[in-house]
């Protein structure tokens, strides 16, 4: 994860942020910068639906734990289409080294910041370098399509929706390691035609530049190109 021109690397994290078994990665993240004090930027809008101070505390969760390992830290607390279309907002997005993008609700917050200001520097940020982070649902956020079961009797067949499309063509499932297998198999075989779906273990990451990804952390991501799977672990690649 070293630092150079063009866009910038994409972490999608399983599960896990802000917890003492992410700090070396995260510390990685931040190394990758190149900056003696760099700047982070959490963006809790996913968490807003499930009540205020369920995003206040994962604001001050991420302060604490990224000002420990040495940088500047700011919440962007987005909660609507208002806030996501303040230019100060998106004024802070443009200015990090580092976005990270936390859990909750993944449609809501892809509903909430497509096509607004928070969005398009989101995604201007990421072109001109930035890193930027999704863990769990958020993870789920930055790729091309994210899943919900329906809201009845049977689940199946499940949604599709766009995300926001920071990693093309990817489907995400987190949090791999504490759902069923063949549930999992499952989810990515009702993936759209020609998606991959990446699963990612609890506390594990998978970094990407290029279509070059690296596994990170103390488990497995699992890659499903439609029947076919793969299975990597902390320091294996793989090319999307």
């Amino acid at each position: 994860m070293s630092p150079n021109s063009g866009p910038g690397p994409i972490a999608l994290v399983g599960a896990g942020e802000f917890l003492p078994g992410m700090a070396e990665f995260d510390g990685q993240l931040l190394e990758a910068v190149g900056r003696p004090r760099p700047r982070v930027v959490l963006l809790p809008t996913a968490s807003q639906p499930d009540g205020e101070t369920a995003m206040q505390r994962w604001a001050a969760m991420g302060v604490e734990h990224f000002a420990t390992l040495g940088a500047e830290v700011e919440p962007v607390l987005v909660r609507d289409r208002a806030g996501a279309d303040d230019a100060a907002h998106a004024q802070a997005i443009g200015e990090a080294d580092l976005i990270y993008v936390g859990g909750g609700r993944p449609r809501y917050l892809v509903e909430t910041l497509e096509g607004s200001r928070v969005g398009r520097a989101l995604w201007d940020a990421s072109r001109a370098g930035a890193i930027v982070a999704g863990c769990a649902t958020g993870a789920m956020a930055l790729a091309d399509r994210q899943w919900n079961f329906r809201r009845r009797v049977l689940p199946w067949p499940l949604r599709w929706h766009p995300g926001l499309g920071v990693v093309s063509g990817v489907a995400v499932i987190p949090n791999y390691d504490a759902r069923p297998e063949p549930l999992c198999a499952l989810l990515a075989l009702q993936a759209p035609r020609g998606s991959v779906v990446i699963g990612i273990d609890e506390q594990t990451a998978v970094v990407g530049r290029d279509g070059a990804w690296q596994v990170h952390g103390r488990a497995r991501v699992t890659v499903w190109r439609g029947r076919h799977r793969e299975r990597y672990r902390s320091g294996e690649a793989f090319r999307l």
